[in-house]
């Protein structure tokens, strides 16, 4: 069984940064794209970034320039650099993953952005 386990959120004030990370209990290099999605209280889950397993990465227009995902399949880590956060940015991050025709998520790690 596949698990996808994120871990990294938190409480941070606006203007704040917070890197969380989505370890797999499989290798990595088994997904072909990993990306993060986020969902806020009352909202839809939506897609943030992802990165393929070429390495290209490609974003959420509105957060391009704030966040950074990063792979490492060394390590079967996705990392999600998140910078000059606001409190918009609060939401459930989830990592996914989709391999052998099967999907994946985790549990979530909670972002909180407040002053």
């Amino acid at each position: 069984q596949v698990q996808l386990v994120e871990s990294g959120g938190g409480l941070v004030q606006p203007g704040g940064s917070l890197r969380p990370s989505c370890a797999a209990s499989t290798s990595t290099s088994d997904f072909c794209d990993m990306p993060w999605y986020r969902q806020a209280p009352g909202k839809e889950r939506d897609l943030v970034a992802l990165v393929t397993s070429s390495g290209i990465t490609n974003y959420a227009a509105s957060l391009k320039g704030r966040f950074t995902i990063s792979r490492d399949d060394a390590q079967n880590t996705v990392h999600l650099q998140m910078n000059s956060l606001k409190t918009e940015d609060t939401a459930v991050y989830y990592c996914y993953g989709r391999t052998w025709g099967r999907d994946y998520w985790g549990k979530g790690t909670l972002v909180t952005v407040s002053s």
